[in-house]
């Protein structure tokens, strides 16, 4: 029997940075008793725990660790802070395998003080420092392009097509593309960068969120799935139309929502996601 449209939570994925205010077993409970199917951990969720014991704990509750959220930052203009980097993503890489999570998702990195393609050629190298322990460990790495904005500091990996390009540059079936609608939907070689993407089997995670008009905040002023004027059935229409069929994540930087008492937003989530995604 198909499941019921108006109440199928079966894809809904949550991040636990959405709901900021929750630890990590208080995500994993309200998520599985609200319908939610997976989780996407972050790594700050993790501190001074053991993420093997984590993982038990999150699947006991019944939910599905989609993924390890973040690695990445690889450039640097000092050698020792980009071999710094690799390390922190090689531990990040052993915690997603201890925590049951099958990818690392990479916010790549920049800094201000030398050159987008310096910043890519490291991003990179690092990547492929990194890959012989992914390979080894079974887990996957997804390059999470960011929107322009972010290009002094956050990442020099600004659309789809640059992420593509890295990939291609890699080859490595381990590496693949996080494919966020915020970051992503203003391109207008979308349509055939995501082709691109699924046809080459590199679309390893689909994360979902609103832009906010006018946005008062670079980073924290996401929208709730409807708020804002992102066409999020027509993207999630265009990546089914090319192969996809994995999770829709929710991931909400709102310094507004983070406010609201977080049941609520939760509540708020479930909603928005059958009416608008």
């Amino acid at each position: 029997m198909n499941a019921d449209p108006l109440t199928d939570f079966s894809r809904l994925c949550v991040h636990t940075i959405t709901t900021k205010g929750w630890d990590l077993e208080e995500a994993a409970e309200h998520y599985a008793k609200a319908g939610v199917s997976g989780i996407t951990v972050w790594r700050q969720w993790l501190e001074g725990r053991d993420p093997l014991k984590a993982g038990e704990s999150i699947r006991a509750a019944g939910l599905k660790i989609v993924s390890l959220c973040r690695g990445g930052f690889y450039p640097a203009v000092e050698e020792k802070s980009r071999l710094d980097a690799i390390q922190d993503n090689k531990r990040a890489i052993e915690d997603a395998a201890a925590l049951g999570a099958p990818l690392v998702v990479l916010v790549c990195g920049a800094v201000p003080e030398q050159s987008l393609t310096e910043s890519r050629k490291q991003i990179t190298d690092g990547i492929a420092a990194t890959l012989p322990l992914a390979e080894s460990l079974g887990i996957k790495l997804a390059i999470e392009p960011l929107h322009p904005m972010y290009a002094d500091d956050r990442s020099a990996i600004n659309s789809l097509a640059s992420a593509n390009d890295v990939c291609d540059k890699l080859n490595h079936p381990l590496v693949g593309i996080a494919y966020d609608v915020y970051h992503l939907w203003w391109d207008p070689d979308l349509e055939e960068q995501t082709q691109r993407t699924v046809e080459s089997n590199r679309l390893f995670a689909y994360h979902v969120c609103d832009w906010m008009t006018p946005t008062t905040d670079l980073l924290n002023d996401r929208g709730l799935m409807g708020e804002g004027c992102i066409d999020l059935r027509g993207i999630r229409a265009m990546v089914e139309k090319n192969g996809f069929s994995g999770m829709i994540e929710v991931e909400i930087f709102s310094n507004r929502w983070w406010e609201k008492p977080t049941p609520n937003f939760l509540d708020s989530i479930l909603q928005a996601y059958l009416q608008h995604t």
